[in-house]
């Protein structure tokens, strides 16, 4: 099969500057503020984006450089398949996130409850529609009894290089 490669469409500027001590998700995030700063070439995709109040962010981890197919994942002490959890160190280093929006001024997302490093290169944005992404009677698997954990998990980097 081809390689598939992608073009950044932005970078998003957060507080967090550094993997240690990152929320490991947005809700761990909570009121955290940050921008995503959208390339000019690409602001035109922004149109009607401020109408929705949470997005979807797809980006890169960028300082992901390594993956293992099993990984201890923040909130558990035994390994679980890369795919079974959302660890950074994948295969394809791809993350997503939902964010709330608060405004979009020009090209610049101002967005809150943000988990993503400052500089991380972003991949896409999609407009988050609950009657799209919600679903009853989910099973979380092995969090079930680890997800009382996530709002003080923080990154501790077991991930990083």
């Amino acid at each position: 099969m081809e390689i598939i490669s992608y073009k950044p469409i932005g970078i998003v500027h957060s507080p967090f500057k550094d993997t240690l001590k990152t929320p490991i998700q947005p809700r761990g995030g909570k009121n955290v503020e940050g921008q995503v700063e959208v390339f000019p070439e690409f602001a035109g995709g922004l149109k009607d984006l401020s109408g929705f109040s949470h997005i979807i962010l797809i980006c890169h981890f960028h300082l992901s450089k390594k993956f293992s197919l099993e990984v201890i994942p923040y909130m558990d002490t035994q390994a679980h398949g890369v795919f079974a959890t959302r660890a950074p160190s994948r295969p394809n280093s791809i993350g997503l996130s939902t964010v709330r929006l608060v405004k979009v001024v020009n090209n610049i997302l101002h967005i809150k409850d943000i988990d993503i490093i400052n500089g991380t290169p972003l991949l896409d944005i999609k407009p988050y529609v609950s009657e799209f992404d919600f679903h009853d009677k989910i099973r979380k698997g092995w969090l079930e009894d680890n997800i009382h954990k996530l709002q003080d998990a923080r990154d501790d980097n077991r991930f990083r290089e």
